[in-house]
């Protein structure tokens, strides 16, 4: 048994110091340095050959590299699959994240329960028995989903050569320990550790590998900050408990776009891909409400309509307040601040209340214009034209600024049946005869005109 060591790892960041220090050098954190027992023992790789000698590796010519594209792995889930971009890249290691009881593990179940090729789910939090409970909720009578329950990564390994899987989920890598590493499961050196041998066995073997990590109460994942940097792709799984629908994001993705979504519903049965998730955005109200307003946005290659409320009020307590759910607080302070210098609406002693429907997150500046609609609404308690929607960026000087891919937002809205939409005037459309109506506007001054009179 070779020498026992201590070293003094950052908590944050995942810097290893030879002593302890008040403030970590790299990521300027203060007492996030705890010292953990260590282990330095020659290494062998997961999984010898059988004469035991390692593979050799040849480095070739840039034109020599092949550049034919892998079949990817269909996850039979349309919205996995497509914050993927397109399917599981075999050999990629996935990391998803998310709070507790958001639905992670019953996602990567789901998933595992409908592939028809071999998985094997290995579990470090739950029984088998717990396992096969919410598999028979979910999914019944699946013949290709192995369980396993266990925790230390040298017998994972030898069960996956015994299983022989095309997928591995683990859930969740902070429950793993390895016997190279001395330190409790969770540790900084452990997760490094476990994950740095499961990156091995798959880029080896060509076997993906999906973990699930959990998040601290900052939001971010738990573990050293390296663990996002190891990974081949790192998704988010959020929303709020109050809401049944749940939203996959991409913050890297080394095979695709990171600005897909995927939308799922909570259910009894389990999630439900909502394939069109502007229905579900959109309140179903039949009569005419002051302070709403619809904005296209577009999220990835999805367009999506999204219903936007605002709350106008005298401050009470004199100084005002600016509240957003769902909405970047910042941006609303300039856009309050474009509406009384360029419009003539003193609302620097309202309250302005801003929420976004559904529980999502938008940062797509072509809903400036939506949102000045809903505030001005509600200001003027006059509700917006049924059927109208909005798609345009409100600058500083108060112009109506063009946005990207404005065409897909325009068939997005005339699909869901909106008679007009605004749209600055400086956009190209390339559409012809669209059964929309596009009314083109250059200043707030002809958006308020237009709407209000």
């Amino acid at each position: 048994m070779a020498k026992t060591k201590t070293a003094f790892f950052c908590q944050h960041c995942g810097t290893q110091y030879a002593k302890w220090v008040g403030q970590c050098t790299a990521c300027k954190q203060w007492n996030t340095v705890v010292e953990e027992v260590i282990q330095k023992e020659e290494k062998t790789a997961w999984k010898t050959s059988a004469n035991g000698s390692k593979k050799t590796v040849k480095s070739l010519r840039v034109h020599e590299i092949s550049t034919a594209t892998e079949t990817r792995l269909d996850l039979h889930d349309k919205e996995f699959n497509r914050v993927l971009g397109g399917g599981l890249v075999p050999g990629s290691l996935v990391l998803l994240g998310g709070e507790p009881g958001i639905g992670k593990s019953t996602l990567l179940l789901q998933i595992a329960l409908k592939l028809p090729y071999k998985t094997l789910y290995v579990s470090g939090e739950e029984s088998q028995k717990q396992i096969k409970m919410r598999a028979d909720r979910v999914h019944p009578g699946s013949e290709s989903c192995y369980v396993l329950t266990e925790t230390k990564t040298q017998h994972i390994f030898q069960q996956i050569q015994a299983v022989a899987p095309d997928i591995v989920v683990i859930d969740s890598i902070q429950t793993l320990h390895s016997d190279y590493i001395e330190s409790a499961a969770g540790s900084i050196s452990q997760i490094r550790e476990c994950t740095a041998e499961l990156i091995k066995f798959a880029k080896e073997t060509n076997i993906p590998v999906i973990l699930i990590g959990h998040i601290t109460k900052d939001g971010t994942i738990a573990g050293p900050k390296i663990l996002e940097h190891m990974v081949d792709t790192v998704l988010q799984f959020e929303g709020d408990r109050n809401y049944v629908y749940r939203i996959l994001r991409a913050l890297k993705n080394r095979f695709g776009s990171t600005a897909e979504l995927g939308i799922y519903e909570m259910q009894g049965s389990g999630l439900r891909e909502v394939n069109n998730p502007s229905e579900i955005l959109i309140s179903k109200n039949d009569g005419d409400l002051s302070g709403t307003a619809i904005a296209a946005t577009v999220e990835g290659m999805r367009p999506l309509m999204i219903e936007i409320q605002a709350l106008v009020s005298t401050a009470v307590y004199g100084t005002p307040q600016r509240t957003t759910t769902g909405y970047n607080a910042k941006r609303l302070n300039m856009l309050l601040a474009v509406l009384e210098k360029r419009a003539g609406f003193k609302l620097g002693a309202k309250d302005v209340f801003l929420n976004i429907t559904g529980g999502i997150s938008v940062d797509d500046p072509a809903i400036d214009l939506a949102v000045i609609g809903a505030i001005l609404s509600s200001t003027a308690d006059i509700p917006v034209e049924k059927g109208v929607c909005f798609a345009a960026e409100v600058g500083l000087a108060g112009e109506i600024r063009p946005v990207q891919r404005v065409d897909q937002r325009i068939l997005e809205a005339e699909k869901l049946g909106f008679t007009a939409i605004f749209v600055s005037k400086n956009n190209k459309i390339a559409l012809k005869n669209p059964k929309i109506e596009i009314r083109l506007a250059s200043k707030i001054e002809d958006v308020v005109r237009a709407l209000f009179g």
